[in-house]
């Protein structure tokens, strides 16, 4: 099993020493996922933290026409979490599957709501692991306004290769938020 990965992530915003990863990492539990595997259900709240070592997850919702939407992928190095509903306790409105195998850390609602009271340096390291994930999602967001489709892509090739390798076309249009048609013309384009 991987530790260091955990290790490292811990210590990696600055809040928590190599002493304290190492007391706080036998909190995670160390867990796998198969090839379609839900890590969570529409429905459902979610109960687990879990910091990807290995493979490809995506979330993704229903629009009011039924339709499958990408949400977001969460590949090694990353936190596979639906944020609301793991923090605001309420059923999630998001799907979590593994696309691929995955492996990875686990760590339950209650342990993290533990180390939260409990010890100053994971609270901070916490709030770090938030805002550079909402910073991302309005990143994300703005994108989505401001930049071409094709721009999209290619920072998605650039950025997020895992994700053009595992994922499926079609949930990569719908990330982008473009159809099949419009990212087949894309990828046809210049320089591919």
């Amino acid at each position: 099993m991987p530790q260091q990965q955990l290790l490292h992530f811990l210590q990696s915003t600055g809040s928590i020493s190599p002493a304290q990863a190492e007391e706080i990492a036998p909190h995670f539990h160390f867990t796998t996922l198969q090839p379609q595997e839900f890590l969570l259900r529409a429905g459902q709240i979610s109960h687990d933290y879990l910091l990807l070592t290995a493979g490809l997850v995506r979330a993704f919702a229903h629009d009011t026409d039924g339709r499958d939407i990408t949400t977001g992928f969460f590949g090694q190095g990353q936190v596979a979490l639906e944020v609301s509903s793991f923090f605001s306790r309420q059923p999630s409105q998001e799907n979590m599957q593994a696309l691929t195998a995955c492996a990875g850390w686990r760590l339950p609602h209650s342990q993290m709501n533990a180390l939260f009271h409990t010890r100053n340096e994971f609270r901070e390291f916490g709030r770090a692991v938030l805002v550079r994930g909402f910073a991302a999602l309005k990143a994300r967001m703005l994108s989505t306004i401001t930049q071409p489709a094709a721009v999209r892509y290619e920072q998605l090739v650039r950025t997020r290769p895992e994700v053009v390798q595992h994922a499926p076309l079609k949930h990569i249009a719908s990330y982008l938020g473009i159809t099949n048609s419009s990212l087949s013309r894309i990828r046809k384009g210049p320089g591919h």
